[in-house]
């Protein structure tokens, strides 16, 4: 008995190593001869680093960099040396974690930090930077990182222009002979799961802006301020890429990346599945088990479960989805790869003791499965 274990993080609970080991708890109890092997997901949200580096041989670290307003953070990032890759979750430098809810500032913040950690993993020799942009705090269409890479923007006095989406309304000019010459050399590979344009009705401002703090008045600014950027970028490029999908992404740090980095976009669960070998592993495996905090209808815009059911489907293996809560709509799921899915609790209790108590939960969860799994082999 092969079984896979692939699951993303639990939000404010447990890693996505730290569910992929208590389930496999609960499994051993049940099948203790089986092969069990972890696979810890993530979709290019807030602990991809920590489960490519589970998987691979890779190295943590950390480099002192500017926050979403200012203060400086220590922001870690991942590092593969034998690929030279760079694994950047820009949630680390620029992401909402990092403020208070009356902190958010989607006028001002800035992606700063975020091009500072670019700047570390060029130092670090990258071949190959891939940078997750879920969890932003920012909607400055990317320009904080492209500042920090050099890229000179400036108002109508010359001056170089101050930080944050709502100051672009003022920018007067841009000049790229100051950007780094070692991103020449560089393939850039964005892991997101947004396609949304950079502007408009469903851009970075209107879609993303009010959960950063904007309001409906200060989204229409932010939104026109991007417009302007754009319309400076297509003078200077040869492209103009604000409706591509994907560029509203982080704020519109994905029109940045798409345009000044030639980044290409991918499915954030495909880049992780790729660099921990998901394939490879469930290749000849009796049972996937995958899961995340929430499953829904909403798992299907490219989350960890989505992505681990498609790449089982297409072996013929079946899946099994844990997750701490089954929402509205996540039937949807059995007709793209999954077989059957479990919430956590099996009573009623509150988000704090369910979080708290996850480990013991998931390992009983897995247990059940295990056993009933068992007794449906046996019927043959």
């Amino acid at each position: 008995m092969k079984i896979i274990i692939a699951p993303d993080s639990f939000k404010d609970s447990l890693s996505a190593e730290g569910v992929a080991q208590a389930i496999a708890l609960g499994l051993a109890e049940v099948w203790s001869d089986a092969e069990l092997r972890q696979c810890p997901m993530a979709d290019g949200g807030e602990g991809t680093v920590e489960s490519i580096l589970a998987a691979c041989d890779g190295q943590l670290r950390s480099h002192r960099v500017q926050g979403p307003l200012g203060a400086p953070v220590e922001a870690r990032w991942g590092w593969l040396p034998q690929s030279h890759t760079a694994i950047i979750e820009m949630a680390e430098a620029s992401g909402l974690q990092l403020l208070a809810l009356d902190q958010r500032d989607a006028c001002n913040s800035s992606t700063f930090g975020t091009g500072e950690l670019i700047l570390a993993a060029l130092e670090a020799g990258a071949q190959r930077i891939i940078l997750a942009i879920g969890g932003s705090a920012t909607n400055d269409g990317g320009a904080g990182a492209l500042q920090a890479l050099g890229l000179k923007l400036l108002d109508r006095q010359g001056q170089v222009l101050p930080r944050g989406g709502l100051a672009l309304a003022d920018l007067a000019g841009i000049e790229l002979d100051g950007m780094d010459p070692r991103l020449a050399q560089v393939r850039f590979e964005i892991a997101a799961d947004v396609n949304n344009p950079l502007c408009g009705e469903h851009g970075a401002s209107a879609i993303f802006g009010p959960q950063k703090g904007a309001s409906s008045q200060q989204v229409q600014a932010l939104d026109r301020a991007l417009g302007h950027f754009a319309d400076l970028c297509a003078q200077v490029l040869p492209k103009d890429l604000r409706d591509e999908p994907g560029s509203g992404a982080a704020g519109g740090l994905g029109f940045a990346a798409k345009a000044f980095l030639g980044a290409q976009f991918r499915p954030g669960v495909e880049v992780v599945a790729e660099l921990v070998g998901l394939e490879q592993a469930v290749r000849g495996a009796d049972l996937v088990i995958t899961g995340e905090g929430r499953f829904d209808a909403q798992t299907l815009r490219g989350k960890t479960p989505f992505g681990v059911a498609r790449i089982a489907r297409e072996q013929g293996v079946p899946v099994i989805v844990i997750a701490g809560t089954l929402g509205e709509g996540y039937q949807q799921m059995y007709a793209h790869g999954v077989d059957a899915a479990f919430a956590l609790t099996s009573g009623p209790m509150s988000l704090e003791q369910a979080c708290r108590e996850a480990p013991r939960l998931l390992r009983e969860r897995a247990a059940d499965i295990a056993r009933v799994w068992r007794l449906a082999r046996n019927a043959r």
